[in-house]
């Protein structure tokens, strides 16, 4: 699992899970309307805080040409 965030913010819980969503909630780019990622998130299993939503891989988000 990517994730540095070990512990729970809001009741201290370490049992931290990821999940994904995926299909029309993607994170679509501005820049380059084909790209879209799924979003991930941490997800606290004890009290069910969202603690971290990101996306794995987000250079995709851009057109080739701005890439790194």
């Amino acid at each position: 699992m990517m994730n540095e965030i070990r512990f729970c913010p809001h009741c201290g819980s370490s049992e931290m899970i990821e999940t994904v969503q995926q299909g029309e909630s993607s994170v679509w780019s501005l820049s380059n309307t084909f790209a879209s990622q799924p979003l991930y998130h941490l997800i606290c299993r004890n009290c069910g805080s969202v603690s971290r939503s990101y996306v794995k891989e987000p250079e995709k988000l851009l057109k080739k040409q701005d890439r790194r």
